[in-house]
């Protein structure tokens, strides 16, 4: 049954008490699983020319198509070692499927929601802006992710360099950004390209 993440501080989160887990870096994640769609290896991604730095590209599942957002650059964190491929962990928000490309995918644990704490003080300002809370385990401390947070994307940042990248011919259509002006910065939300290639 679900239940509510109630934490002072902490927006309420409607939540199954699952996680689905993934490491960015030294970072240990968790996205409630009834938020997951799927769990995939690397896939082939069309690139999307002057997106922001942060979509790597679409990715084209049956006939879905998927915005892929790498967490590394979301994060403002080094690039993967070379030779090093992420992993997709296909996530439902409000404006369709997306993908969060990660390092590695963990596990399903299970949390108590009355465990959920403040993100301390201490953790790294990029990351508090997209979680919602923090568990402490033995070793690590899981950070709840926000999804809608995360797949927020600054559109008024200029797009990386794609001139060698080849198109997959596959997919089609540009990425399409919603509007919003939270916490006073011009960010959208990532969303599905509207079609495939017949």
């Amino acid at each position: 049954m679900a239940t509510d993440i109630a934490t002072p501080g902490i927006e309420p989160v409607e939540a199954s008490g699952q996680f689905s887990t993934f490491f960015v870096a030294d970072m240990y994640f968790g996205v409630d699983v009834l938020q997951v769609q799927e769990v995939l290896r690397a896939q082939q991604m069309s690139p999307v020319p002057q997106a922001p730095d942060v979509i790597e590209g679409l990715i084209n599942l049956r006939g879905q198509i998927v915005t892929a957002i790498d967490m590394r650059r979301q994060l403002l964190l080094p690039p993967r070692p070379g030779g090093q491929a992420p992993m997709n962990m296909v996530v439902r928000t409000a404006d369709g499927a997306v993908s969060l490309l990660v390092d590695e995918i963990g596990d399903v644990v299970a949390m108590d929601a009355a465990n959920c704490e403040r993100p301390p003080e201490n953790l790294d300002p990029t990351a508090r802006e997209l979680i919602r809370g923090v568990y402490k385990l033995n070793d690590r401390l899981l950070l709840i992710l926000d999804t809608e947070r995360a797949v927020e994307v600054d559109y008024t940042k200029a797009p990386r360099s794609r001139k060698n990248e080849v198109v997959d011919d596959e997919v089609q259509g540009p990425v399409q950004l919603r509007s919003s002006t939270k916490k006073g910065t011009k960010k959208a939300s990532a969303k599905r390209a509207a079609s495939t290639a017949n």
